[in-house]
């Protein structure tokens, strides 16, 4: 009989990530994440034998918490869709397959499951760093059931990172759809001192539009970021991307380059403290672009 060891290594096999994983562990495991019921009943099949023989939830937890029922559910998978991916597997899949003797539609299944599970690594790290609620508002959807109301994205898009930058928790904010949106799109962004900052043009639209104001006006925006005591903090050259790269974009029609800089300059020095509080997040006005 195999020991727990043994079952836990071939389990981690199953995405593909380890350069010395089972050949066929891979493959086997990306046939599964396809159907995410037959991957559940598997899952609690392993886990029933386990349990049977002695093996309790000490030496071989339930990681993905399907013991007692319920599917598999990827996280994150919003952020990765075809448009997105399709550019970098066809890179990957002409440098893998001339390497290796596996079909090509075979090793672009085993590619898809990794980054698939990668993603939903890190946002299942990400909502628990942020303590499961929106750090632009604070809301806490899991608190009546609604996990699927939080979202977990990253910061610099996983599209424009790195392969090591696509997996930092640092790299990822939880939020609510509609502040993730609007920070997705460059209508909010963060300061180095972790305030927030509200482009102009939503902060003109706060003003006339009361459904504007009801999402994006103070409440239910606070003026910084509300984290967790004890949690890892946005990594600054993340937040200085996004500044740079999508905030700066609905500026740019209405504050000079200098004018910008300037702007940046005093956040950051205001802000410069909020970094060493163990919590997060104040009522007060909001930073305006």
């Amino acid at each position: 009989m195999r020991p727990p060891s043994s079952i836990l290594a071939k389990m981690a096999n199953l995405d593909g990530s380890r350069s010395h994983g089972g050949r066929w562990d891979a493959l086997a495991g990306a046939i599964l994440r396809d159907d995410p019921a037959r991957f559940s009943r598997v899952y609690r099949l392993i886990l029933g034998t386990a349990r049977v023989t002695g093996i309790g939830p000490d030496r071989l937890p339930d990681f993905l918490g399907l013991e007692n029922g319920g599917e598999l559910t990827l996280l994150g998978q919003e952020e990765i869709d075809v448009s997105v991916l399709e550019p970098w597997l066809r890179d990957q899949v002409a440098r893998k397959s001339s390497a290796s003797d596996w079909p090509e539609r075979d090793t672009e299944r085993i590619l898809l499951a990794s980054v698939r599970v990668g993603q939903h690594i890190f946002a299942a790290s990400v909502l628990r760093n942020c303590g499961d609620k929106c750090v632009f508002c604070g809301f806490r959807p899991a608190a009546f059931g609604g996990k699927r109301m939080l979202l977990a994205s990253h910061i610099k898009p996983w599209k424009d990172s790195l392969p090591h930058e696509r997996l930092d928790l640092r790299n990822g904010l939880a939020a609510c759809p509609p502040h993730d949106a609007a920070f997705d799109t460059g209508l909010l962004t963060v300061n180095g001192g972790l305030r927030i900052h509200v482009a102009s043009s939503l902060a003109a639209a706060v003003q006339s539009d009361p459904l504007a104001r009801q999402y994006y006006g103070q409440p239910p925006l606070l003026v910084s970021l509300a984290l967790p005591s004890g949690a890892e903090q946005p990594a600054a050259k993340y937040l200085h991307w996004h500044r740079q790269k999508v905030f700066a974009g609905h500026q740019a029609d209405v504050l000079s380059p200098r004018r910008r800089a300037e702007m940046t300059r005093r956040d950051e020095q205001r802000g410069a403290g909020l970094a060493a509080r163990p919590e997060i997040g104040r009522s007060g006005g909001v930073a305006r672009g």
